[in-house]
């Protein structure tokens, strides 16, 4: 549905559950998505969460597609969709490691954030990132994100305290890069 260089972003389908779940059980995916403690899911915890956020107003949730194979490999989204004050925060993996480090992520975030400011007219989206993983901060640096604070010492992951970097991106500092 939304293109850019290399992906296409389009609705996530129920026979991608599967694949999600397989990634989202993988601990080198999994220990980047979520500050909580790290469960297991299954197949009836992604299909509930596939009907709340199919019918979500505040969740945009879109498929990542490669343009040259159409293979899914991973998804992103804008969550908290907040339209009165113009702000979501905005989330993504590649659940599929043969595409990590090769803009695949870069040009998602790139594509997800067109879509926010040019067809949403968003004025402002967020993202929180864990300081151990800098891949991620280099692609949202590629996009145009910038870092907003840190919350120091907020994730606790195998047996450590990590710093959580909120970083952010206003619709006025993409319109900049356009020029």
């Amino acid at each position: 549905m939304y293109r850019g260089e290399k992906v296409e972003l389009s609705a996530v389908q129920r026979e991608y559950l599967p694949k999600y779940v397989e990634w989202l059980n993988d601990w080198q995916v999994a220990q980047f998505l979520n500050p909580g403690i790290p469960l297991p899911f299954n197949l009836e915890d992604e299909t509930d969460w596939f009907e709340n956020r199919r019918k979500s107003k505040e969740n945009l949730i879109f498929a990542i597609l490669t343009l040259d194979e159409n293979k899914l490999i991973g998804n992103c989204g804008l969550h908290a969709v907040d339209l009165k004050n113009r702000g979501a925060v905005f989330g993504i993996f590649i659940g599929d490691k043969n595409y990590w480090g090769k803009g695949y992520g870069t040009d998602a975030t790139r594509t997800l954030l067109r879509f926010a400011f040019e067809q949403l007219g968003l004025n402002r989206v967020e993202l929180e990132v864990y300081a151990f993983n800098p891949r991620a901060m280099r692609a949202y640096e590629k996009a145009g994100f910038r870092r907003d604070g840190v919350r120091r010492q907020a994730l606790y992951r195998e047996g450590q305290f990590h710093d959580i970097y909120v970083m952010c991106i206003l619709r006025e500092e993409w319109d900049a890069r356009k020029e």
